[in-house]
């Protein structure tokens, strides 16, 4: 037996039109595609989350057990994050709502406000800037087709701004410096670079139609790369929250877990090949954790398994497709936290 029939035997329609779609290459205008398609509303990923959202297109949070510090913004981000993920673009109502909801609280200059709790008051020290207080809302435009509006690419501009001349993105900018970067957000070949905010913006990147493939993708992707770490239990998080089943929680440690099928599906994405060793060690690594009936089984949560199958193949078969990547960057033995010197 193979994935395909327990993929195309799941009980979501989103999740077997993605599997003839992206893995099989069946057109849009297949009868079977279509009639998928018509049934995308009544999937309960989608139904219980289009409950949620407000009248002036928000929603105040997407999972009971999740923790939005940044309130009706960042929830209402996350909900564009998930819906853009399940194929979901601005046809739709309930996207064009929640991404015109969120432009309606974007700057002059093309960001958004952070958090307070992370902001500078007179009370408290905080953070003048952070750059994830821009990639996540407008990682939630960009996954549901608005990487190209007009206001996005300012957002764009404005996330080009704060990179560091290393190609990292700092945690943050705080009474003029930069903010400490604790051990399991450093990235190997920068100082002051966050793998948080690295992260954030470069998924920014790679959902833009042109960017994604432009010099600054390519440096943010080579020192994610760096960290050459083997975290078997995070192997799919990210999609597991994506689809409701892991909480959405936190700002900064958004990105706490490394997850090796995120950084898999940013290397197709921004153009990355097997030609670097360090992907190909990736790619066999995964290869070698895939079950006897062609599954990646996730642990936390097994009902995310088939999803995380999906988005492992789904990479793994687009990653060769890719030519002309070069990476500058040496291989370096990460280590998240130094161990301290005795002195006897």
């Amino acid at each position: 037996m193979t994935w395909v029939p327990l993929l195309l035997s799941d009980p979501s329609p989103i999740l077997r039109m993605l599997v003839l779609r992206d893995l099989l290459h069946r057109s849009d205008d297949d009868p079977e595609i279509h009639e998928l398609k018509t049934q995308r509303d009544t999937d309960p990923l989608v139904v219980d989350l289009l409950k949620l959202q407000s009248s002036d297109g928000s929603w105040e949070r997407v999972e009971s057990s999740d923790n939005a510090p940044g309130g009706s913004l960042q929830a209402t981000s996350q909900a564009l994050i998930r819906l853009g993920y399940l194929g979901f673009g601005p046809e739709h109502p309930a996207v064009n709502r929640g991404a015109e909801f969120i432009f309606s609280l974007q700057r002059p200059d093309g960001a958004w406000t952070q958090p307070k709790a992370y902001s500078k008051t007179e009370e408290y020290w905080g953070y003048e800037m952070m750059p994830l207080q821009t990639a996540i809302p407008l990682r939630g435009l960009a996954a549901c087709g608005y990487a190209t509006d007009p206001r996005a690419e300012k957002a764009f501009v404005w996330l080009l701004e704060q990179r560091l001349d290393d190609g990292a993105w700092p945690t943050g900018i705080a009474s003029g410096n930069y903010g400490y970067v604790a051990g399991y957000r450093r990235l190997a070949h920068s100082r002051w670079g966050c793998r948080s905010n690295t992260t954030g913006a470069l998924i920014c990147l790679a959902l833009h139609p042109q960017r994604r493939i432009g010099p600054t993708a390519r440096r943010a992707l080579d020192l994610l790369l760096g960290r050459e770490t083997r975290e078997k239990h995070n192997l799919g998080f990210e999609v597991a929250r994506l689809i409701g089943v892991e909480p959405s929680r936190g700002w900064i440690t958004y990105f706490a877990r490394f997850d090796l099928a995120l950084v898999l599906d940013l290397c197709w994405r921004v153009g990355a090949n097997r030609d670097d060793e360090r992907i190909n060690d990736l790619v066999e690594f995964i290869h070698g954790l895939q079950g006897p009936y062609g599954l990646w089984h996730y642990a936390p949560r097994p009902q995310a398994s088939r999803w995380v199958t999906f988005d492992l193949l789904r990479s793994l078969s687009r990653l060769d497709e890719t030519v002309g990547w070069l990476s500058v960057r040496p291989r370096t033995p990460f280590q998240a936290y130094k161990g301290i010197d005795k002195r006897f």
